[in-house]
């Protein structure tokens, strides 16, 4: 097996079981996983338009449209089109919304105490090496 392919694997399952580490938490808020990361967008910068926020998760507008309905339906964001040109969507946090974000953070707080005790890794430089590698792999995408 080659050193990318390797690494792909790893990642991947490293990936989903890190998903469903922290799904079985948020079950309880009745948040997705995805849903939760929109949200974390939102919580670091309000009122972003759809395509900003699909620029940070990687996601095109076609994954991100349900996702941000149904936290509508929520009542956790409201979608706004932009006056000057009603192509943008801006979407903000509404107030059960950002009440959300301590109890989610709660729970992750308690993932984070587990994951610590389980684990000998330094977490801040395993994220900076896969940032960094995101960041490799995008600009490989581009030049491709």
């Amino acid at each position: 097996m080659s050193p990318i392919h390797q690494l792909s694997l790893s990642l991947y399952s490293s990936s989903r079981l890190m998903i469903q580490f922290i799904q079985n938490s948020l079950n309880e808020l009745n948040l997705t996983y995805p849903q939760f990361l929109v949200l974390s967008i939102l919580w670091e910068e309000d009122g972003l338009r759809v395509n900003e926020i699909g620029k940070r998760l990687y996601l095109d507008s076609g994954t991100l449209t349900p996702l941000l309905k149904k936290l509508e339906a929520m009542n956790f964001v409201k979608r706004q089109r932009g006056e000057a040109d009603e192509r943008t969507v801006h979407v903000e946090l509404t107030y059960p919304g950002k009440s959300l974000q301590s109890k989610v953070q709660e729970e992750i707080s308690l993932l984070n105490g587990k994951f610590k005790e389980a684990s000998e890794l330094n977490i801040a430089e395993l994220n900076q090496i896969l940032q960094e590698m995101l960041i490799t792999i995008e600009t490989l995408k581009q030049i491709n």
